[in-house]
């Protein structure tokens, strides 16, 4: 190619930009001749910067943040900084400029804007764990200014627009992490329009021959279906104009990622998908009677057509936390279709369609700004705690992206947003940690309830507090929201390391009634003689009465310092045990030694810390523990009560004991995996032994399982009998 033709494609290359710019312009309504200015400025340095740059496509690089910038003002409706941000945003990363230049040229707060959009990359890290750290990032700057992650999820519709340009690997990995990330996203901040863009063009990418067969079958359909809205719309216009509304009615057909979804979800064909398209009516009215006013449409509406009572969703008087407000319902038409009319304001439209950023527009309407701002604190407590991991966090984050709300009130009757699932502990945590600590249970419409208790949208909760209650491991369970399993972690961790300083106070006082110094080596002693994981551990337990310190007289002090020995067993085998105790007055403290005497649980029974038991005189075996379960508890204590006494467990250090269990059930594919699964993973149980019988399809399996007490067992026991197939889950008398 000569210089002049190469320098022509420039020249009208250079007046296509300047007619793009222009378009973008165009699209920014009611700017001053200052916005004007900045916006030029703006495009001017970006023009300069990217001049030497071109896309994969082989067009100037330019288009793009142009492009961004008009998605920003005409879908998103947002002002003159974001159109500045969004033209300027690739400047940092990719050109020479610094974020020094950017202040110098346009002020503190687009150098804040761009430093946010500069800390979230364009294509994530291959792995997953920098994905899940740099999406944190992204979430973080939200606090400082919510345009930081519109214009990414600007840029990003712009990225997916664009994508047949990529190579097939790279389509697939943006695809993919925008279904992940980002379409969410833009359905949490009330972006509906770019969320369902987003869903299709990664559908398009991820299930290209679903997305084909999909498109097909919408426009094969569209005169069909063209002509019975014009049908079932006719008699809802001419009542409306004869009402003397000013109104518009959209058509809005169904994303192809919706009816996907819907056709997986159901198991249905795409012939089968009821509401493939939805009516919206959207009224132009005053903010003070639009709600009436939308009744007041619902009622014309329901007027030609039967609504199906069921399918009624008020977001107008409860909005959504993202700030959504719409009437919807489902009506029957003359044909027997089902059709979803949709109704709202001209207000309430626009903030459907173009979420928070329709929110800088009515300021007034603070009740769902607050709702928003509740959401993000949710999100900063999640980040503020140092070591939470960040694959949990994207976790939870995408589990309350996703979570259907539901409505309860407080005693006052104020309303708070939660998401479905949510029990009595999420609730009282989401007013207050204190009150989350502290909770012992609820009224739910005036009816006791426990913390496990979930919660229906609707209820009015009463929480009851006592300054005694503190939470324990067993919370986590009961939770659904990020922030109540946060502040719950929090607050074990807290109790436990307080509970440590108490067991090194006791364990200082202990060294210096037997003269031992309080060292390290000292103390490393110790960790080995009661085979502790560490230090720590061995001060909680001391302080929760787990270990008994008499023992110390076990270990060798030579000078100040500990050094183990073998214990020589002085215990006596005295056939005159008896002449020893008095049965009535005398109670053995498991843990504890008994007047010299030998004690040790019985065989055929296998008592463990938590069972009632009682202590039986041999003749030449001690004191045996038996289960008052025991098969042979009833001899003993009514033909030999004169031999029987009371005995107690004493807060021992947590050793284990060996159970047996009987598990009955239907035998179906995999159950004995699940069980065994139970007992290894979830529980840390150790397995002494494990049988299996089947007969006719049921089956019975004989289980050994080494546990620290009842509680360990009986959560193990509950475990079982989730498992589908298990009918019921016996403890055996005898192993």
């Amino acid at each position: 190619m000569s210089d002049e033709a190469l320098h022509i494609d420039l020249e009208k290359e250079r007046k296509e930009i300047l007619n793009a710019f222009r378009g973008l312009l165009r699209t920014h309504k009611n700017r001053s001749k200052e916005d004007t200015r900045k916006i030029r400025k703006a495009f001017d340095v970006a023009v300069e910067a990217h001049k030497e740059m071109r896309r994969k496509s082989g067009e100037p690089y330019i288009y793009h943040p142009i492009a961004v910038a008009r998605i920003c003002a005409e879908e998103m409706g947002m002002g003159t900084t974001a159109i500045v941000c969004a033209l300027l945003h690739d400047t940092v990363e990719d050109t020479h400029i610094t974020l020094d230049d950017i202040e110098d040229l346009f002020g503190e707060k687009v150098r804040l804007i761009i430093d946010g959009l500069t800390k979230i990359p364009e294509v994530f890290d291959e792995t997953a764990s920098v994905q899940a750290e740099n999406f944190r990032k992204m979430v973080l700057t939200i606090s400082d200014d919510i345009r930081v992650v519109l214009i990414k999820l600007a840029d990003r519709l712009h990225n997916m627009r664009t994508l047949s340009s990529m190579r097939h690997d790279k389509q697939i990995k943006i695809a993919s992490e925008t279904k992940f990330l980002y379409a969410p996203l833009a359905h949490r901040l009330g972006l509906y329009s770019v969320k369902s863009e987003l869903e299709d063009l990664a559908l398009r990418y991820t299930e290209s021959e679903i997305y084909g067969e999909i498109e097909t079958a919408l426009k094969s359909t569209q005169d069909v279906r063209n002509r019975f809205i014009r049908k079932f719309t006719h008699p809802i216009r001419e009542a409306l104009t004869k009402e003397g509304y000013n109104f518009k009615i959209k058509v809005r057909t169904k994303s192809i990622s919706s009816i996907w979804r819907k056709m997986k979800g159901k198991g249905v064909p795409f012939e089968e998908v009821y509401d493939v398209f939805a009516i919206r009516i959207i009224v132009d009215t005053p903010q003070e009677v639009e709600k009436s006013d939308c009744w007041r449409i619902y009622s014309i509406v329901t007027d030609f057509y039967q609504p199906s009572p069921d399918r009624l969703r008020d977001w107008i008087s409860t909005p959504r936390a993202n700030g959504y407000e719409s009437l919807h319902t489902t009506v029957m038409s003359p044909t027997g279709k089902w059709v979803e009319v949709q109704i709202r304001s001209q207000r309430m439209d626009e903030i459907a369609e173009r979420g928070l950023a329709a929110h800088y527009r009515y300021k007034e309407s603070k009740t769902k700004e607050s709702k928003f701002d509740r959401w993000i604190s949710e999100i900063r407590d999640l980040l503020d705690s140092p070591d939470a991991n960040a694959m949990d966090f994207i976790d939870e984050f995408k589990l309350n992206l996703f979570s259907d709300e539901i409505y309860i009130f407080t005693p006052r009757g104020d309303l708070r947003v939660l998401p479905n699932g949510a029990t009595i502990l999420d609730f009282a945590y989401d007013i207050h940690t204190d009150i989350g600590d502290s909770c012992i249970g609820a009224k739910v419409n005036n009816r006791l309830v426990p913390l496990s208790h979930q919660l229906t949208s609707g209820d009015q909760v009463e929480i009851i507090t006592s300054s005694k209650q503190k939470p324990n491991e067993e919370w986590t369970r009961f939770v659904v929201t990020a922030r109540a399993k946060q502040k719950i972690k929090s607050s074990l961790n807290e109790e436990r390391k307080r509970i440590a300083l108490d067991g090194k106070e006791i364990l200082e006082r202990k060294f210096k009634q037997h003269n031992i110094r309080f060292a390290s080596e000292n103390l490393t002693v110790l960790e080995k003689f009661y085979k502790l994981p560490s230090i720590t551990e061995l001060y909680f337990r001391i302080a929760k009465g787990k270990i008994d310190l008499k023992k110390l007289r076990e270990i060798e002090n030579v000078a100040g310092s500990l050094k183990l020995e073998k214990k020589p067993s002085n215990r006596k085998k005295s056939t005159d045990v008896y002449s020893k105790i008095d049965n009535k007055q005398d109670t053995i403290l498991i843990g504890d030694d008994f007047k010299d005497i030998d004690y040790r649980m019985a065989i055929c029974c296998n008592p463990i810390p938590g069972d009632r038991v009682f202590g039986f005189v041999t003749i030449n075996e001690g004191i045996k523990i038996h289960r008052y379960s025991c098969p042979n508890a009833e001899h003993m204590l009514s033909k030999m009560a004169y031999r029987c006494m009371k005995a107690t467990w004493k807060n021992t250090e947590l050793k284990e004991n060996i159970a047996a269990i009987t598990v009955h059930g239907i035998d179906r594919l995999g159950i004995v995996n699940r069980l065994t699964e139970i007992i290894s993973n979830q529980h840390n149980v150790n397995m002494k032994s494990i049988s299996f019988e089947t007969h006719d399809g049921i089956f019975e399996g004989h289980m050994k399982v080494m546990v620290y007490d009842t509680e360990h067992l009986e959560q193990l026991m509950l475990k079982f009998e989730q498992v589908e197939g298990v009918q019921r889950v016996v403890r055996k008398a005898s192993e």
